[in-house]
């Protein structure tokens, strides 16, 4: 089916031809500075989290009010996201970049003078939409520079954002615990950087913008791939699901692992900051092998194994020791954090033609859930106590079993 020919090559002219290499070629210099920009934003945002024992300490905050400050800050950063994705995909904005890491600067500086919880809100708020605009734009960088290797490239960006994630808590430990709130401002620095980097990017990805996103030997294989309009919208809507199991089981981790550790083992908070950064270095981690395998063996069965096999470990955490504990906390980190780029690989390759916005949904989706969970464990555990929160959400990755519905739309060929 394919008509590209040798003798077609030849008859094109140079810039042609030349035009083809960088159309095929993974640009790994281009992948690897956006990952970068991704570590910078996704560890400005991980401060929220990491400041929560110190806030609710020092404001006397509820559990309720922590889970509405991690609420409204996903909600921003979710329910823009689709739209800004939508409307890039017809509308490219290289530049939207830089622009959307201002707001996260400017979202910073008000958390690091906050003095009350609906300032505490504002803060968030703004740092939410630095997020919504950062996450479909960068995902289309990322894919335009994959070469076709989509899975790859999503690895690669996301590990950014998740090696961020982890060095939240760690740099809120050393910087933000010793010195308090105002040490927040320091974060600022990265601010600037990424915007210096992100104008840089917006500049390749403009001069770019004609290449396609994809490498020639797989265009044919998106086309053949298409389902029938009702089997596409249901195997999004299992993805919907699995990203909700994925999302409310993460929240219960990344919000309220530190006052699990403290309340259960009495540990202090430096130290509970410590085990977080294992567990979302784990992520990091997880992240790599994600991408690599589902373009190796199906994104379908990266996901499956993602998902459902967190399970064991989700369930024994509650009932195990400190340091068992931690070890579980590691291998959920390492296996739960590989699903997401292949889920979302997977959606991109389900709907073609549509990266920003399926990026933005997706994107948008998890940072959703993970709010309204945030949210909905907060007053959980105001009702009951965190060890029960624990237990409950432990059931979440057993969903991974819906898995099993989705489509193959990857052949053996297409993979190799």
């Amino acid at each position: 089916m394919d008509s590209y020919t040798e003798t077609e090559e030849r008859q094109k002219p140079a810039s042609s031809v030349q035009s083809e290499v960088i159309y095929q070629k993974t640009i790994y210099t281009i992948l690897f500075t956006i990952s970068f920009a991704h570590l910078l934003n996704d560890m400005m945002q991980s401060v929220i989290p990491a400041v929560y024992p110190i806030i609710k300490e020092k404001f006397n905050f509820s559990f309720t009010q922590i889970g509405i400050i991690t609420l409204t800050y996903q909600f921003a950063s979710s329910v823009l996201q689709p739209f800004i994705g939508f409307y890039t995909d017809k509308h490219p904005k290289p530049f939207s970049l830089s622009i959307g890491m201002s707001f996260t600067l400017v979202g910073l500086i008000v958390l690091s003078m906050a003095s009350g919880f609906h300032t505490f809100l504002l803060a968030v708020t703004l740092v939410g939409i630095g997020s919504s605009v950062f996450h479909p734009e960068s995902s289309k960088v990322a894919q335009l520079a994959s070469g076709g290797r989509k899975g790859l490239a999503q690895s690669i960006f996301q590990v950014g954002g998740n090696f961020g994630s982890s060095l939240g808590p760690l740099l809120a430990a050393l910087i933000v615990l010793p010195f308090g709130q105002p040490a927040i401002k320091w974060f600022t620095l990265a601010a600037l950087l990424a915007i210096l980097i992100l104008l840089r990017v917006g500049k390749w990805y403009k001069a770019h913008l004609h290449i396609k996103p994809t490498a020639r030997g797989n265009t044919q294989t998106e086309k053949a791939n298409t389902f029938p309009r009702k089997k596409v919208i249901g195997s999004l809507i299992i993805l919907f699901f699995l990203v909700f199991s994925k999302y409310f089981y993460m929240a219960s981790m990344t919000s309220y692992f530190t006052f699990f550790l403290i309340e259960k083992f009495n540990v202090s908070v430096q130290h509970s900051q410590l085990y977080l950064f294992i567990f979302l270095a784990a992520v990091a981690v997880g992240t790599v092998a994600g991408g690599p395998l589902g373009d190796r063996f199906g994104r379908k069965y990266i996901i499956w194994f993602s998902i459902l096999g967190t399970a064991p470990f989700a369930l024994l955490m509650p009932h195990v020791g400190l340091w068992a504990t931690i070890v579980l906390a590691v291998f959920v980190g390492l296996i739960l954090s590989s699903a997401f780029s292949a889920i979302l690989v997977y959606a991109t390759d389900l709907v073609p033609g549509r990266v920003g916005m399926i990026a933005g949904l997706f994107f948008g989706l998890a940072f959703g859930m993970g709010g309204i969970a945030s949210a909905f464990w907060g007053w959980l555990a105001d009702k009951t106590n965190i060890e029960f929160v624990f237990n409950i959400c432990a059931y979440l990755p057993l969903i991974g079993i819906i898995t099993a519905f989705l489509p193959n739309i990857e052949t053996g060929k297409s993979r190799k």
